[in-house]
């Protein structure tokens, strides 16, 4: 039986997208009494992924939701990264524990996928997931949506939130095209897994080569390594679903590369989990019409360049779900109201990482390692550290009552 507030019981609320903000969402609605029905276009959840990081307020969400001593077990344990030039000599290194745990390499960082499976097995038994499907079709009506399902089913919902990532079905159904609020900025990046060739055990090593990147990280207790790319580039046109164009074009990018690169290459065929995506912002002047929202990268996406990206969901989910237990007509409003300066100060460091993030030629190749290494400085990292508490803690978080759920 849930412990419910009134009113809430009967109300059904479908999300679309089973990766981080979608269950995240469920896990605080259910706790409501909501009735919640999650759809995922996937057959089952996804494997690997690219790693991500939890920082400042996200972290207290996660106490919050008592998952921290899971999600830490879970953790990739990445302690630092190694910066090497193109001859694998060592020119800067990063600790997670730089920044209070909030730097570049972040004191939580998990893989994509273990992270949803671990807010999967926490939301499973009171959520229905429903796998192998998608929203085709949305009607909204003055007391509910009618959902049409690529499988032909069609079902009735209360309310319909979009947290099925940057390039987002429900938001092309509810608020147009994507080119209308997706925003380029200039680069790409690739991730898959490897074999862990160099030994890699809690550490990670980066290569950066004029207008490119390459690195690995040991995973999985040094049984594998992740592998990513990363690119300057204008926008280029490409299927997003067509996974073996995306290979050849990071083949192209990645061409004359030296380090490990070109081994890198070489697995790409092999790569179980492949991962290519432009880093781009979404921007939108509402996340929400009538009974249908959006979270997550769905509806503020701030690119992977922020490290901000899954902190974001989760604080999003928090927020959605108490606002819309405190109120579901005015709920979708308040949540953005609450979440929306946050919001733009995440996505304005996102874009000034992305102006930054690769060099333009070998001579800021130099000042880039220096400045790396002046970052160990302590009134030099006192004064960064400063500025990223700022970002990544830049919310207050609202002390929403939530009923204990009893079995």
């Amino acid at each position: 039986m849930r412990g419910t507030f009134p009113g809430m019981a009967d109300t059904k609320i479908l999300i679309s997208g089973a990766s981080v903000a979608g269950p995240a969402l469920a896990f605080w609605l259910t706790r409501y009494g909501f009735e919640v029905t999650v759809v995922e276009r996937a057959p089952s959840l996804r494997p690997g992924g690219q790693a991500v990081d939890l920082r400042g307020t996200a972290k207290e969400v996660v106490r919050r939701m008592g998952l921290a001593e899971r999600i830490r077990e879970a953790c990739t344990d990445t302690k630092g990264e190694t910066l090497v030039d193109r001859k694998n000599r060592t020119k800067a290194t990063i600790r997670a524990d730089d920044f209070d745990g909030d730097g570049v390499v972040a004191e939580i960082e998990i893989l994509r996928g273990d992270l949803t499976e671990v807010l999967y097995e926490a939301t499973k038994e009171r959520t229905e997931y429903v796998f192998g499907d998608r929203i085709t079709a949305l009607d909204e009506r003055a007391d509910g949506v009618d959902v049409t399902f690529a499988s032909g089913a069609r079902r009735t919902f209360d309310m319909v939130i979009g947290a099925d990532g940057l390039h987002s079905g429900v938001r092309a159904l509810a608020f147009g095209e994507e080119s209308r609020h997706v925003r380029h900025l200039g680069s790409y990046l690739a991730f898959f897994t490897v074999p862990n060739r160099l030994g890699l055990r809690n550490w990670a090593i980066g290569y950066d080569d004029v207008g490119r990147s390459a690195g690995i990280r040991g995973i999985r207790d040094g049984d594998e390594a992740m592998a990513y790319f990363g690119f300057a580039s204008e926008k280029v046109d490409y299927d997003y679903r067509d996974v073996e164009a995306q290979k050849e074009l990071v083949r192209g990018f990645a061409a004359g590369m030296e380090w490990e690169a070109p081994w890198l290459l070489e697995r790409l065929d092999d790569a179980p989990d492949f991962y290519f995506d432009s880093c781009a912002q979404v921007i939108m002047e509402s996340w929400s019409r009538g009974r249908i929202g959006l979270l997550g990268d769905a509806a503020f996406c701030p690119s992977p360049l922020s490290g901000q990206g899954t902190s974001l969901a989760f604080v999003g989910a928090y927020v959605l779900a108490g606002e819309l237990a405190a109120g579901l007509d005015t709920g979708l409003k308040r949540y953005e109201a609450v979440m929306r300066e946050f919001v733009e100060k995440t996505q304005e460091m996102g874009r000034d990482n992305a102006a930054s993030i690769f060099a333009k030629s070998r001579a800021a190749l130099r000042m880039r390692y220096l400045m790396m290494r002046l970052m160990r400085l302590k009134p030099v990292a006192a004064l960064a550290s400063r500025k990223m508490r700022d970002v990544v803690n830049g919310i207050d978080l609202p002390d929403y009552p939530t009923p204990q759920l009893a079995d």
